[in-house]
């Protein structure tokens, strides 16, 4: 697995960091095939953003739950790096996927238990950081976030566009080579959609990350660098 892991380390800027093709995810609904997924692909630079786009229904957040390692296509293939992480088992699909991608939802997910420098510290304790360098790095994403005045405070304790802050922190613990967003400001007014979306778009810029975001809002999918739509199941 270190191995794999250092060879994931090895991208330069531009690379094509994420290669999907003839991708294909069928599921079974009482006793008949669902074909979700049917086919096409893209690469994703580093560095990249791009809009994934398409009717409600046709296969958005299923493909970005395949490409973020969550779940196995039924067919193609989905290389990161050059790596075929397709065909890896659970433990190193879960291994990679914290280590090298984050995670952006409509609902910010956070436990409701946990304060925000917390729910930013977790995906470090678990990948090993101790817990001195953990609270260090949450407190700068804090920051950089513009939530840092809430870090003590619960997520029930915070307005919708600080807990969407909080998890765009969250989702950067781990200085994830790909962010994955899907619908990102879906649950924001407009005010703290905007704002959800500039701080997104800053973060990745500047870190010099890819992002695959899901939207229905082509104001936003505008601001991507370029946009890929689905249609019927296909990747066009």
């Amino acid at each position: 697995m270190a191995n794999i892991l250092n060879s994931l380390s090895k991208i330069k800027q531009g690379d094509v960091i994420l290669s999907v093709r003839d991708i294909k995810k069928t599921f079974i609904e009482g006793g008949q095939p669902l074909h979700i997924l049917c086919g096409g692909g893209f690469d994703l630079h580093r560095g990249e953003i791009i809009a994934l786009v398409g009717p409600s229904g046709s296969g958005k957040s299923t493909l970005l739950q395949c490409v973020g390692l969550l779940d196995k296509p039924t067919a193609g293939s989905i290389l990161l790096d050059g790596t075929p992480v397709h065909k890896m088992d659970d433990e190193m699909r879960t291994s990679v996927r914290r280590r090298k991608i984050g995670f952006v939802y409509q609902r910010h997910n956070l436990l409701a238990d946990f304060t925000a420098l917390e729910n930013v510290m977790l995906p470090m304790l678990a990948d090993g950081v101790d817990e001195h360098s953990a609270s260090a790095r949450a407190m700068k994403l804090l920051r950089a976030a513009n939530v840092a005045h809430r870090a003590s405070h619960l997520p029930g304790e915070m307005s919708g566009g600080e807990q969407q802050r909080t998890a765009v922190a969250r989702a950067l613990a781990n200085n994830p080579q790909i962010l994955l967003a899907d619908e990102p400001t879906g649950s924001l007014d407009p005010a703290h959609a905007s704002s959800v979306f500039e701080l997104l778009l800053d973060l990745v810029r500047r870190q010099k990350m890819a992002m695959l975001f899901v939207t229905h809002d082509m104001n936003l999918a505008a601001r991507a660098d370029r946009k890929i739509t689905i249609r019927d199941g296909t990747v066009e």
